[in-house]
């Protein structure tokens, strides 16, 4: 996407990055970022029930992403993502949002079937402004991500 990122402002005590991106789910959500390099296994690389990472070797194993915004390069692995990520909808522990670098049909089928706002194609790398425990507000709808940093809480 084209255009350039709002630099840090301070607003009070908060430090808040702004960055851009195209929609691919509608919505509007916030929560705590859990971000991962790390692509994303849906079919047996996360629990369902749980809503935790349990693929061997991912820097992610034993954590959950439930109600977070997940931030992550793309998916990996079979079609099986889509049937994954809906069931931890169906369980209340998908993530709140999504924001990955890279569209696949995998990644796309997920996100809609999760039914989380979700957003690629960003100005500025959202693992480059994002870690994991900052405050992110995903607005799909307008495009914008709103980043507040866990240091600045």
């Amino acid at each position: 996407m084209s255009g350039s990122a709002t630099q840090p402002r301070v607003a009070g005590a908060s430090s808040v990055i702004i960055i851009h991106g195209r929609k691919v789910v509608p919505g509007v959500a916030e929560g705590e970022a859990l971000v991962t390099r790390d692509r994303i296994s849906g079919w047996g690389g996360i629990d369902s029930r749980t809503g935790t990472v349990v693929e061997t070797r991912h820097e992610l194993r034993g954590q959950s992403f439930a109600g977070k915004v997940l931030v992550f390069p793309g998916a990996k692995g079979s079609s099986g993502w889509s049937a994954a990520f809906h069931m931890a909808r169906l369980m209340n522990v998908a993530p709140a949002a999504f924001l990955f670098n890279e569209m696949t049909t995998k990644i796309a089928l997920g996100a809609v079937v999760t039914h989380a706002p979700s957003m690629t194609d960003f100005d500025r790398d959202p693992m480059e402004c994002i870690e994991t425990g900052d405050w992110v507000r995903v607005d799909a709808d307008r495009g914008i991500v709103e980043i507040t940093k866990k240091a600045a809480r």
